[in-house]
């Protein structure tokens, strides 16, 4: 009797352990997953940091809402944490490194017209240029898409080189004047930001489960921005139905060296 309700344990034992496998199984790929999905991100902010675009950490999507806890936060997942991310933005690998791993659910943004500048254009207008771009034989930079798949709200935006600080500085302004990101849903046109400015940088988390993503990687060297301009604006027109050459009012750009 001993021996058999010995046995029975034992075999009982075993099926326990057995039945519990399967779930452990089912579990560890969804941990595996979540583990080198952080390691990705970290790399690509690591790799944004090395390419020199300076880098701060930003507000996250908590289901619709944003990680700010601000009622009604216009730009919810899209903005910096830190009224300080001018100053606060860097390219040390080790400080990216610690945000990255200590504000594991964080966006970032690189802040623009210190090292690199971006032109920000409607998606579907954006596609259209950059294939024309890359049939014209023109070096087009890095390029990331901005919550592809939601209608208006999505954007394509191309990093180009800074025009840097104009000597006249009345030819010139920050570009947050007219192309805030809190301004996005206002004007359907190019922005083009500048100092003052900032863009999510890949990888990044929108509410809706949108995104922030390569196209074009940090592989491609950064092009002069009026290279792309022609383009961009023209395809820009055409996006918002204004054929109208001599109107300029749409658009914001600092042509001033």
């Amino acid at each position: 009797m001993g021996a058999d309700f010995g046995r029975y344990r034992g075999t009982e034992s075993r099926r326990t352990v057995e039945s519990r496998l399967p779930q452990w199984l089912r579990r560890r790929p969804k941990a595996a997953a979540a583990h080198d999905a952080a390691e990705n991100r970290e790399a690509l902010l690591l790799a944004a940091a090395a390419a020199g675009l300076p880098l701060a950490p930003a507000a996250h999507p908590v289901g619709y809402r944003c990680s700010c806890e601000r009622v009604g936060c216009p730009t919810p997942a899209r903005h910096p944490v830190s009224f300080a991310w001018q100053t606060q933005s860097t390219t040390d690998p080790a400080q990216v490194g610690r945000w990255a791993e200590g504000q594991p659910e964080a966006n970032f943004i690189t802040a623009t017209g210190m090292v690199h500048d971006v032109l920000d254009v409607p998606l579907e207008a954006g596609r259209s240029a950059l294939e024309r771009l890359l049939e014209a034989g023109i070096d087009v930079g890095p390029v990331a898409e901005f919550g592809a798949g939601n209608g208006d709200e999505a954007r394509l935006l191309f990093f180009t080189a800074t025009r840097g600080t104009p000597d006249d500085e009345d030819e010139w302004w920050p570009c947050e004047l007219d192309c805030h990101p809190e301004t996005m849903d206002e004007h359907p046109g190019l922005r083009w930001h500048c100092r003052g400015s900032y863009v999510l940088v890949p990888p990044a988390k929108l509410p809706g489960e949108y995104g922030v993503s390569w196209v074009r990687g940090l592989e491609h060297p950064l092009p002069d921005p009026l290279t792309l301009l022609e383009t961009l604006t023209d395809a820009c027109a055409r996006y918002v139905g204004e054929d109208d050459p001599d109107d300029h009012h749409a658009v914001a750009w600092p042509l001033g060296r």
